[in-house]
């Protein structure tokens, strides 16, 4: 796809659009072409913004980004996945090979600490099956609070989501999103 199948919505924003985007954007950064495209149907937009995991919740910051990263990496949203390593990696401490290990790796990457690999597998399950074995649910449940899982498993959902939306929709990267990243030499991923 060359190019976005949907316009977005252009500015200048109506008054209550713009403060929306003035509430979840940082100062100075436009709005996301995800945002400014689904902002095309108000009725979708606002069910999106409801549904949104944008606060802070019962997850580290690591871990919550960890499990979005996953996500869209399996969802294959080059999108997402771009603007949340620009916006977060550095802040929770993602290392350029954790940040492939999210495309290319799996729960056995030599990335990830024991409980990273949990997570990974977690969001695995989830987007194979649809749903997490006895294995990985006592392996969350011996890590995590019964609310860091409902989070987690949240998240998964929220972001396949976006994921579908952002491929469908076709769009083009944000002009500082991180590129997708290459597999490691002699990897078949």
């Amino acid at each position: 796809m060359t190019s976005p199948r949907v316009a977005p919505v252009s500015p200048p924003y109506p008054a209550e659009l713009q403060a929306v985007f003035d509430r979840i954007m940082p100062p100075g950064v436009p709005p996301l072409r995800l945002f400014t495209t689904l902002a095309r149907v108000p009725r979708i937009y606002d069910r999106f913004r409801a549904a949104s995991l944008l606060d802070r919740g019962p997850l580290s910051l690591r871990h919550r980004e960890i499990v979005i990263d996953r996500t869209c990496a399996r969802c294959g949203c080059a999108y997402e996945w771009g603007v949340h390593v620009a916006f977060f990696a550095q802040r929770v401490g993602l290392t350029p090979d954790q940040q492939r290990a999210t495309v290319h790796g799996d729960a056995e990457d030599s990335a990830w600490s024991g409980e990273e690999k949990v997570l990974i597998r977690m969001v695995d399950e989830l987007h194979d099956s649809a749903t997490l074995s006895d294995e990985v649910w006592e392996a969350l449940a011996a890590t995590f609070s019964i609310e860091q899982v409902f989070e987690m498993i949240a998240l998964v959902g929220f972001y396949q989501t976006v994921s579908f939306f952002a491929n469908s929709l076709g769009l083009a990267s944000e002009p500082y999103a991180v590129p997708w990243p290459p597999a490691r030499s002699g990897s078949n991923s």
